[in-house]
């Protein structure tokens, strides 16, 4: 691996990182008794402790293990939106021994369907919102669904605005196998004793791959400790620091840098459940918020804001993210109003985040950045898997404490996703790049075939095999298109079956997408076309397609 980035290395910092020797848990038990009267959590103005978050945490914990039956080991889906409630059942499924599986709340029941099946789950969370989502599979194999209402932790007046599905006042959901979070919480049961260690298995998030289904990555307590803990002491947090977590905490990025971190350090994070320029600066004026995470087109909407000159932004003191490279000329915007450099990073589910994150006093735009403790970070033939020269591209490959075991129940996907060189164990990105004369590292091109809509990962074969369970399609070919706002968005080619032409239209299938899949994976463009490229062996020549879509964007 080059070391020319350690010339640039953060002056304070030390290059290799001592990572505790304990499960995730023990974070919010220490954080807990340091600072028990503390707001752990803001949510739409109303505070609740680190005292307060335990105890509820433990309870919750208590009532998985004695009336669901999870034991060490057992995965568990939470399935919801932005919440303390979110949060609090991450850590209770931690504190039942157990190992979280976050799943985007924008996935439908036949998205669904797979993560249960895969897993094993038998008890996922759920808000009251998307109960009916999940309701259906509990023939399936769950048995258990505890159900949650955002608003049970509304309990302050407030002017902040609120979305309707927050807001919406506790249903009486009932059924087999159906308990809502009020009623868990009021059997107030104590869980067992705290078992997990550092290499027991802690988290599982999802991510898709040319084979159309999601596979699990298996993460321990000690790869998700690496990531919270390396982001502490690269951005300098300390316990009086004030996070706004509105990057979606299911995903892997938000899940450590909008909660792991802060309660490693015994911050305090100001909650929104769905992201609103308005609400966001307000919130960053009365609370004083100094840690700021987001995506691109996050940063893009909130810039623009006729009004951002009205609020005082002047507690802001790191401003981070990644998914997608932020354009030069918003980089530039922020520096403007705020004096502020944006640090991009780089990471990936199967990494639990960050790899690589830009030095705070040294970002460069556009960039990857450096990689960060312990990570020895190359870039490869693809092919040969010789190291490339400096200026050349060729695919990352990344061996460092924060990497995954492998995809659960998928040997074959794992042993193609690792490779062994000089000793050590390497894991293929997929991504393109290239490294400066600085040892910084810049994004060429994807390896893989993916699609980057606002900082989502959309896998074109998942949303493919979704789309054939439409009665008309007969062939589907989903390839990125050029989005001025997202970056990317999905266009599908479509070959009707004889006889539809004329019954069905592109925006037909467009609404019956949006119906069936997350929104964000779902196409917005839909094109009919009598055949699909194919080679010879009868494969869709998908990169045709693509070629042909980037050339008539560019002009």
């Amino acid at each position: 691996m080059s070391d020319r980035h350690l010339a640039h290395w953060p002056a304070a910092l030390p290059q290799h990182l001592t990572l505790p020797q304990t499960n995730l848990f023990h974070n919010l038990e220490v954080s807990a008794a340091r600072y028990p009267d503390k707001p752990f959590i803001v949510y739409y103005d109303t505070p609740i402790t680190y005292a307060g978050f335990k105890q509820e945490t433990e309870r919750m914990a208590g009532f998985l293990q004695h009336e669901c039956g999870v034991q060490a080991g057992d995965r568990v889906l939470l399935y919801m939106q932005n919440s303390p409630q979110w949060i609090c059942a991450f850590y209770a499924i931690l504190r039942a021994n157990a190992v979280v599986v976050p799943v985007n709340p924008m996935n439908r029941t036949e998205e669904l369907r797979h993560y249960v099946k895969d897993s094993g789950a038998t008890t996922a969370f759920v808000p009251q919102d998307l109960a009916d989502q999940m309701q259906p599979l509990l023939a399936e194999g769950l048995k258990h669904l505890i159900v949650a209402a955002y608003s049970d932790h509304i309990q302050r007046p407030t002017e902040l605005k609120v979305p309707d599905f927050v807001a919406a006042p506790r249903l009486p959901l009932a059924g087999p196998g159906i308990t809502l979070w009020r009623d868990a919480l009021a059997l107030n049961h104590a869980p067992g004793w705290l078992t997990a260690g550092p290499d027991d298995l802690c988290a599982m998030p999802y991510t898709s791959g040319t084979t159309g289904q999601p596979k699990g990555c298996m993460h321990t307590h000690r790869s998700v400790m690496s990531t919270l803990v390396g982001g502490v002491n690269w951005f300098g947090v300390t316990q009086d620091a004030v996070f706004l977590s509105v990057l979606p905490l299911f995903h892997v990025t938000g899940l450590t840098g909008g909660m792991n971190s802060p309660i490693f350090a015994g911050a305090t994070i100001v909650l929104l459940s769905r992201w609103d320029r308005d609400t966001a600066a307000l919130c960053m004026q009365r609370y004083r918020i100094s840690v700021w995470q987001s995506i691109s087109t996050m940063m893009v909407d909130f810039l623009s804001n006729p009004r951002i000159g009205e609020y005082d932004l002047s507690s802001l003191q790191v401003t981070r993210g990644g998914g997608a490279a932020m354009p030069a000329a918003i980089a530039a915007k922020l520096k403007d109003i705020t004096g502020l450099d944006y640090a991009e990073g780089y990471g990936m589910s199967e990494t639990m985040a960050a790899t690589h994150i830009n030095p705070m006093r040294r970002a460069k735009p556009q960039c990857l950045g450096v990689p960060v403790f312990d990570v020895d970070a190359r870039v490869v033939d693809p092919s040969t898997l010789a190291e490339m020269p400096l200026g050349e591209s060729g695919e990352i490959i990344v061996n460092a404490p924060q990497v995954m075991l492998g995809y659960w129940n998928e040997p074959q996907a794992t042993a193609d996703a690792f490779v062994e060189i000089d000793g050590k164990r390497f894991l293929r990105t997929g991504d393109l790049a290239r490294i400066d004369e600085d040892g910084y590292f810049f994004m060429v091109d994807r390896l893989k075939r993916m699609i980057n809509a606002s900082g989502y990962k959309v896998w074109p074969a998942e949303v493919e095999a979704l789309m054939y369970k439409h009665p008309a399609i007969q062939e589907a070919c989903v390839i990125a298109s050029r989005d001025t706002k997202r970056g990317e968005t999905v266009k599908a080619f479509v070959v009707l079956k004889e006889g539809h032409a004329g019954q069905v239209s592109e925006q037909d299938i467009i609404r019956w997408s949006h119906e069936h899949m997350a929104a964000y994976k779902s196409p917005r463009i839909v094109e009919f076309v009598a055949a699909l490229p194919k080679s010879g062996s009868g494969k869709v020549q998908w990169r045709e397609l693509q070629d042909q879509e980037l050339a008539r964007s560019a002009t």
